[in-house]
């Protein structure tokens, strides 16, 4: 009896250490991961994706992390507005003019111009509006007493920077300007944002008219979820949609793997370039026809 007590309490007394000994957090298996530093975007995003397998994050979290990571290589050109989809207010107008294109378009802000497109006197806020509705006469308004100073931003501008400059200066739409400067469009915060989290939509948001958006004469953006039909409408082709939906799928499929930003694919007659994936999916790419 005597030989077995002892021996039941020693193991006691290891069953006891190994109740006590403590669970790792979530905080020393990411120091376990990053205890070798990555040497580039490439190893981190690999550490990264790791760290997502071991389930210390979601795949939502994960995308987030690589948005913000990708969106410091990519330009204002990439997502912004283009000028021929701008919905512009002339300076000259009254409010019966173009009060009903800026209920029909349902945005928040609009460039104001003079003579013409590059004539930008300012940006004009939908909620600077609202007084109107409250006055029978609308004949004592005055558009430069409404309109706000508007940034201008180089399409070469990158997304990082122009997220800072939005934050600092509290705007939420730039105007964008080619090397000639001349006026090639708009860009908001939204559309750096939705770079970084995805697509933002709210309950105004209708389906998108500009997921083709051509760049140069032989280059265009194009969103990963245009149709094939309608790829195929856009670019007079004839890639067929058994077997996906979407154009984002049959690249996907030539990649092999889901693509880093920067690679490309020649398909189709077509130069494919990744402007835009998560960890999933593909969001935006770059299409170049043949000269």
């Amino acid at each position: 009896m005597s030989d077995t007590l002892p021996r039941r309490h020693a193991d006691g007394e290891a069953q006891d250490e190994n109740r006590s000994e403590p669970k790792r957090s979530v905080r020393e298996w990411i120091a376990d991961l990053f205890s070798d530093e990555p040497d580039d975007l490439t190893q981190l995003i690999e550490m990264l994706r790791a760290a997502a397998d071991k389930h210390l994050f979601d795949d939502n979290a994960l995308n987030i992390i690589l948005g913000a990571l990708h969106v410091g290589d990519m330009h204002v050109r990439d997502v912004m507005i283009p000028v021929s989809s701008l919905v512009v207010v002339r300076e000259d107008e009254d409010p019966e003019a173009f009060l009903p294109m800026v209920i029909e378009s349902r945005h928040s802000r609009f460039p104001v111009v003079g003579a013409n497109l590059n004539d930008v006197k300012g940006i004009l806020h939908a909620k600077d509006l609202l007084p109107l509705v409250l006055e029978s006469d609308s004949s004592s308004f005055s558009m430069k007493d409404c309109i706000r100073p508007a940034a201008v931003v180089p399409e070469s501008k990158r997304l990082n920077v122009l997220l800072q400059e939005f934050r600092a200066t509290r705007n939420h739409m730039a105007v964008v300007v080619d090397e000639y400067g001349q006026i090639s469009g708009a860009v908001t915060i939204e559309d750096v944002l939705e770079q970084i989290v995805g697509d933002i939509e709210d309950e105004y948001d209708v389906e998108d008219d500009t997921a083709v958006t051509q760049i140069e004469s032989n280059s265009y953006n194009v969103k990963a979820n245009v149709s094939i039909e309608d790829f195929n409408e856009y670019f007079s082709t004839d890639i067929e949609d058994e077997e996906f939906d979407t154009i984002g799928g049959v690249v996907l499929q030539a990649f092999g793997h889901v693509p880093d930003r920067g690679e490309c694919v020649d398909l189709y007659g077509f130069k494919f370039e990744v402007l835009n994936a998560d960890s999933r999916r593909l969001r935006l790419l770059r299409v170049s026809t043949p000269k």
